[in-house]
């Protein structure tokens, strides 16, 4: 068996894309047969909105940087997982998460930090694909891998991404019906720019959001849905034919457990009343948006502790359209377990740093595949130019992928890596509408 030792395990603070800090790791093997020495780069996200069961981002709490500051995680790289790491194989991907795992000692990575974990865990597999001259997606995928993911591409946000009145987070168009991932990436970038010429018209903000989605003051979902409609036909494409939409409603941010009620500040802003719905009552909109627009995938639709709720969306909307759990599974291999045997969703949401560990998350995948789920890789809301997802997409043949608008260099540096895989895997490439129906 080939033994790639672990030479050298650093973690450094840098900033991510909302400028604030973040844990960058590097990892640096000894070749297996030329004896040199190969590293590898690796930083972590985070989100803005975050679910209660994510893992653990650790923060200073400190003065500096309003407290978000990462020394502490930093530190656990340089000293305590250094010690755990270094003289291992890096080829033992698994057993290198495991060792991260009993280190840290918890169940939500909360004693190193996830932030910490993760820069390393995927610092390492970086370095060992580097060492034995594959790209990653073909270190993590092996010889078969060929799939590219179609883009749910976010062209406007709301929510907690933007300072606007949208009370939904992402609107995204999804381009089903391209023949190859860059003709689909093309379209999208079309359609982004026919939406910016339609609010410039309507003399509507074209400032964007955390992930590039512009950010208009917007009566309701259905008004942001309209516009969007109008943007894909402007474009010169089909709604609903070559295009889909995909939502992100991040309804756990929306929802008050002590009314028991999903609060829209945004539309009640803009009504001068206070609008909410209960469970039904948000099922019901969903069930009206469906009726008027081509959606094809709704996120996060009711809260994250909401079973009931979940199985009942399931069971009404499941059969027509892809209903992602993000804050319900948390890339948790337990909560996607339970929500498997409840019959809760039909897919899942996989970010990385939710759980701490690369074989966490490929787990999750695995577990959401054999089961029937699709996944869905996603980048956050506070991002780097890291491109680990673009290569994960590919790797794990998922055939979907969030990583927010062409705009924003962290956001179009997955973009322009999965260009790149595509055309080193040339002929052997494959892009289909990731719902089966081409």
């Amino acid at each position: 068996m080939l033994f790639l030792e672990i030479q050298k395990v650093h973690g450094r603070e840098i900033l991510d894309s909302r400028g604030n800090p973040t844990v960058e790791a590097w990892v640096s093997v000894r070749g297996p047969l030329d004896g040199r020495e190969y590293t590898a780069l690796a930083a972590v996200p985070s989100g803005a909105s975050t679910g209660r069961f994510e893992a653990v981002e650790l923060r200073d709490g400190e003065t500096r940087y309003f407290g978000l500051g990462v020394q502490h995680a930093v530190k656990n790289v340089n000293e305590k997982i250094a010690s755990a790491l270094v003289g291992r194989n890096a080829l033992e991907q698994v057993e290198a998460d495991r060792i991260l795992m009993e280190t840290d000692g918890t169940e939500n990575k909360g004693n190193l930090g996830a932030n910490a974990t993760l820069a390393v865990s995927l610092a390492l597999a970086r370095a060992a694909a580097r060492a034995l001259h594959l790209p990653l997606y073909r270190y993590l995928g092996g010889c078969s891998v060929r799939k590219l993911p179609v883009p749910m591409m976010n062209i406007l946000n709301g929510g907690r991404h933007a300072s606007n009145t949208v009370d939904f987070q992402e609107f995204m168009v999804m381009p089903i019906k391209a023949e190859t991932f860059a003709d689909g990436l093309r379209i999208c970038a079309e359609i982004y720019h026919n939406l910016k010429k339609i609010l410039e018209k309507k003399g509507l903000s074209t400032g964007v959001g955390d992930e590039g989605g512009f950010a208009p003051n917007l009566p309701d979902a259905q008004s942001a849905l309209e516009l969007i409609v109008e943007a894909v036909q402007a474009a010169g494409y089909g709604p609903g034919q070559d295009i889909g939409i995909a939502l992100d409603v991040a309804s756990s941010e929306l929802y008050n457990e002590k009314t028991g009620m999903y609060h829209f500040p945004g539309e009640s802003s803009l009504r001068g009343q206070e609008v909410l719905r209960d469970t039904g009552e948000m099922i019901a909109y969903y069930e009206e948006l469906l009726e008027k627009f081509p959606i094809l995938s709704i996120e996060d639709g009711l809260a994250e502790d909401d079973w009931d709720g979940w199985q009942t969306l399931t069971r009404r909307l499941g059969e027509r359209i892809q209903l992602v759990g993000d804050d319900l599974f948390v890339t948790n291999v337990k909560r996607l377990d339970a929500g498997i045997k409840l019959k809760a969703a039909n897919a899942i949401l996989v970010k990385v740093n939710q759980i701490g560990t690369l074989s966490e998350a490929l787990n999750a995948v695995q577990m959401a595949m054999e089961n029937g789920y699709r996944a869905v890789i996603s980048h956050r809301s506070g991002e780097t130019e890291d491109t680990t997802i673009a290569d994960l997409a590919v790797a794990m043949n998922t055939g979907q992928i969030k990583t927010g608008a062409p705009c924003r260099g962290e956001r179009t540096a997955k973009y322009n890596r999965l260009l790149r895989i595509e055309e080193e895997l040339g002929t052997a490439a494959c892009y289909m509408d990731p719902f089966g129906r081409m």
